[in-house]
């Protein structure tokens, strides 16, 4: 006997059994960490003069000491037994603050303007693929330069139109690392460390939205929304926004997904999803393994029969997957039987795979991006 798929109203009384899952969130405004920063006589914070992506000290040390990256040496020099630094390509690295080191020094800071422009670069030269290297080495060399450029603001103590700029950029190029590595192994690609920076960058720019207007809000307060899918504090502060912020069209969609999901209308969240742009949708797709095994739980409790068939070809549409033969690999991987183009649901045969899979998805997420460039999407161009 083949069965209808469950109602919305039926999917949404067996979500109200479900606890919230427990997800990082931070609301406070940025503030710089104690002790990164050492004031003048008159408290202020140093100002920033050297005009280029690295110091020239920190250049020529680094040449010397074979610390290179090869995304940074002059060509032609690459097989020297020094290899030389490329003053175009050079950007200065992260360092970690070490007692008796003065980071503070301005020949060593990056101004405002000079630090957007590093960014800029690391983006439209790096992040774009243009070094043809994997993206696993792009993701390396990118990620700490950003950490180093978000070190020379908090130094600096930077707010305003140009942190962020700097601040959109790197959040953008985290939660799209989020999504393009998921599959990669924890040696090249640790999502908790990838995690702790983009809930940081969260945390900064809400703190800068709420000194001044700026245009990209909205999209930057979604994303935080999607992002952190289940949390009932980011709904809340979502509510909390000026009314200009929370009716636009982003807030306005990622509200609707996320009260979907904490409701446990499983059917219209996942009909929902296909109506968000490339990058929310890189942003929620950490969540969808979560999102589907729950799915697949509350209908084995649904149509718990051994007489009763489930279309699979049905399945795999309202899990959002890539067709039949993912959803069968799916419903296996939870114990739940397929024979042909249907299943059988038994509530005493679920269960719990020993850890969440992240998969890439053409139909969610890689079909969104269309013919935009990675930098299109990084700088935020529609």
């Amino acid at each position: 006997m083949l069965i209808p798929a469950l109602t919305a109203n039926h999917v949404e009384l067996a979500g109200r059994r479900r606890s919230e899952p427990r997800l990082c969130w931070c609301f406070s405004s940025w503030k710089p960490r104690r002790g990164t920063v050492r004031a003048d006589e008159e408290g202020a914070a140093p100002m920033g003069t050297c005009a280029g992506m690295c110091s020239e000290r920190e250049r020529l040390e680094r040449q010397r000491q074979k610390r290179l990256h090869r995304f940074e040496i002059l060509l032609g020099t690459e097989r020297d037994r020094v290899p030389s630094a490329d003053p175009g390509r050079a950007v200065k690295e992260y360092s970690r603050p070490a007692a008796g080191k003065d980071s503070t020094r301005p020949s060593e800071l990056r101004p405002p303007a000079v630090l957007l422009k590093t960014v800029c670069y690391l983006i439209d030269e790096i992040a774009s693929g243009k070094t043809g290297a994997p993206w696993t080495e792009v993701y390396g060399f990118v990620f700490d330069r950003l950490r180093s450029a978000r070190q020379d603001l908090t130094i600096q103590r930077v707010s305003g139109r140009l942190c962020v700029a700097v601040l959109e950029r790197t959040l953008r190029f985290l939660v799209y690392t989020s999504y393009r590595l998921c599959q990669e192994p924890l040696r090249c690609f640790d999502p908790k460390i990838n995690d702790t920076h983009v809930q940081e960058c969260f945390s900064w720019l809400l703190g800068c939205y709420r000194e001044g207007i700026h245009d990209n809000e909205p999209e930057v307060q979604a994303l935080a929304l999607l992002y952190n899918l289940g949390s009932l504090h980011a709904l809340h502060h979502t509510l909390q926004l000026p009314e200009p912020v929370r009716s636009a069209a982003p807030v306005r969609l990622a509200a609707s997904v996320s009260r979907a999901y904490l409701e446990g209308n499983l059917v219209r969240f996942f009909r929902l999803l296909r109506s968000l742009t490339f990058l929310q949708s890189c942003a929620v797709h950490q969540h969808l393994p979560r999102c589907r095994q729950e799915m697949l739980l509350f209908y084995s409790h649904g149509y718990s029969s051994r007489n009763c068939r489930y279309p699979l070809p049905l399945l795999a549409e309202l899990l959002a997957l890539e067709g039949p033969g993912e959803a069968a690999e799916l419903c296996r991987e939870h114990g739940i039987t397929v024979s042909g183009d249907t299943v059988a649901f038994l509530k005493t045969a679920f269960r719990y795979p020993p850890a969440f899979v992240s998969r890439h998805s053409y139909e969610l997420v890689d079909r969104k991006q269309g013919d935009r460039s990675i930098a299109d999407v990084i700088h935020g161009y529609s």
